[in-house]
């Protein structure tokens, strides 16, 4: 049987990239019994580059930053791909953690984290609605717009 998980990426156009080293002393995910916890990750695209650079509600759009929130989901799933083989082995999406390089007065960051949660769900169905947390930030790396990490439930 095809991976399913894959087989609806592939619908949605999705490719997953080559998962991004870590930049500082930290791994990109650590599985613990059932639970896979995966390091943030950035928007950057498939070539390296940055989906959205800068402040939401400062430069950023809303939509821009929907776009972000989801690169940084892909980035996420490449992860899990890595740490487990097959994307077929997540048995729930648990929790989406997202972070918002915002100005001060941007109010819309759960709309932005939408763009991840959203693309879950379209990946793994029922399995893909997880609780979730939103902060807006200062500043990420690299100026980056948004910044995603995840927690897996596994076989």
């Amino acid at each position: 049987m095809a991976a399913t998980v894959d087989k609806k990426l592939a619908e949605l156009g999705i490719a997953l990239p080559t998962p991004a080293s870590p930049v500082a002393n930290y791994i990109p995910f650590v599985r613990a019994g059932s639970l896979l916890f995966v390091s943030g990750q950035i928007c950057l695209d498939a070539a390296g580059k940055l989906v959205a650079k800068g402040k939401l509600g400062n430069g950023v759009s809303l939509e821009d930053g929907q776009k972000a929130a989801r690169a940084c989901a892909i980035n996420v799933l490449a992860q899990v791909k890595a740490a487990l083989g097959d994307l077929d082995k997540v048995a729930r999406v648990v929790r989406i953690g997202g972070f918002v390089n915002s100005a001060p007065d941007f109010l819309d960051g759960p709309k932005v984290l939408n763009g991840a949660s959203d693309l879950m769900v379209a990946a793994f169905g029922d399995k893909g609605r997880h609780a979730r947390t939103t902060v807006g930030v200062a500043s990420l790396p690299a100026d980056a717009a948004v910044e995603v990490e995840g927690l897996f439930e596994v076989a």
